[in-house]
């Protein structure tokens, strides 16, 4: 465990944290050493002793308790255990809210089809465009889609291989959140209504994002050749998928009707 590292983290959050509205003048920016170790719910004695790095490796209770204390994102309560030696344990539900600035950027690519999904594969984003060619709504999610047919769906020749993409992704998700219902409820639908879901799941496939190519036969705009890049939103476990055509092909002037 790097002690200077995580005392140094400490100094730096307490520092940064507002004072409460006393009206009594504080000649030091930041939280007092006591008001942090009373609100992570610890001694002032132990705390002291984190951040002189004179500590003993924080447990998970202590660490949660900080983590709350410094109001920590995502990404900084995780870096905080990681610099103590553990594993965050997951949040209790996937994140399914689109940060504002993934949302602007979603906004400033209106020739491209790009949708973002949470780690359940529910659409929690998309552009017109993305509504066009893949037939989404405002509940579409690609797993039920993709092994229970719900919604619209179009012959494609990375069917099968975005099948063990979904199953990849889910079995992530399923050991991150093992507490959220609704992940649990639509893994327990994918298992109950597809053997095809079912024969991927005992695969244990492992897949990692990155860039496909497949061929989608559409009902107004013909046979598209599209590639698939991916984006990831690693603090909210989420995916940019964007979805366009080489330039000047056929199937990019096909999007460009689509639009």
């Amino acid at each position: 465990m790097p002690r200077q590292e995580l005392a140094r983290f400490l100094r730096d959050r307490r520092n940064a944290l507002r004072p409460p509205e006393t009206g009594a003048d504080r000649r030091t920016p930041g939280l007092r050493r006591e008001e942090v170790a009373a609100l992570a719910h610890m001694s002032v004695d132990y705390y002291t002793r984190l951040e002189q790095a004179r500590g003993p490796r924080p447990s998970p209770t202590i660490l949660e308790g900080l983590s709350r204390a410094f109001d920590l994102t995502r990404a900084e309560r995780s870096h905080l255990f990681r610099l103590a030696g553990a594993l965050a344990p997951p949040a209790r539900n996937a994140p399914r809210t689109v940060r504002p600035h993934v949302a602007a950027m979603l906004e400033r690519l209106p020739g491209t089809a790009a949708i973002v999904t949470d780690a359940a594969y529910d659409v929690v984003a998309r552009t017109p465009l993305a509504e066009a060619l893949l037939g989404l709504d405002g509940g579409t999610n690609l797993a039920r889609r993709r092994f229970l047919g719900e919604g619209r769906s179009y012959e494609s020749t990375s069917a099968e291989e975005f099948g063990h993409v979904v199953v990849a992704r889910l079995r992530r998700a399923a050991d991150r959140y093992p507490h959220d219902a609704r992940l649990t409820a639509l893994l327990t639908d994918l298992h109950a209504g597809s053997e095809e879901f079912r024969r991927i799941w005992r695969t244990r496939p492992v897949h990692a994002p990155g860039h496909r190519t497949k061929t989608v036969r559409h009902p107004e705009a013909g046979t598209l050749h599209l590639n698939c890049d991916v984006l990831l939103v690693p603090e909210d476990d989420q995916e940019v998928v964007l979805i366009t055509a080489d330039p000047g092909s056929p199937s990019s002037r096909a999007l460009s009707r689509l639009a």
